[in-house]
């Protein structure tokens, strides 16, 4: 347990902070899953319209730090590939 002041506020900034991360990782996992979704059903148009803001999650979860950069540019190849499979 957290004795001085500045400990008692690093716990509360944390917890803070872990709302926030958590809410843009699952906004990250909410929308590849939805694009995945659009590739299992053969909707290759609306995966596509999908594509963009699954990007942006990507890129603001990137931003925040809730993911590492490599990981971020990697699902955001893993996606591009699986709608260009899915085109072809």
């Amino acid at each position: 347990m957290a004795i001085t002041s500045s400990a008692k506020k690093a716990i509360r900034s944390s917890a803070r902070k872990h709302v926030f991360n958590l809410r843009r990782k699952d906004a990250l996992r909410d929308t590849t899953k939805s694009l995945a979704k659009a590739l299992a059903a053969k909707d290759v148009s609306g995966a596509e319209k999908l594509l963009p803001a699954a990007y942006k999650a990507i890129d603001k979860a990137k931003k925040r730090g809730v993911i590492k950069g490599n990981t971020a540019d990697r699902k955001k190849a893993r996606l591009a590939a699986a709608i260009k499979r899915a085109r072809a």
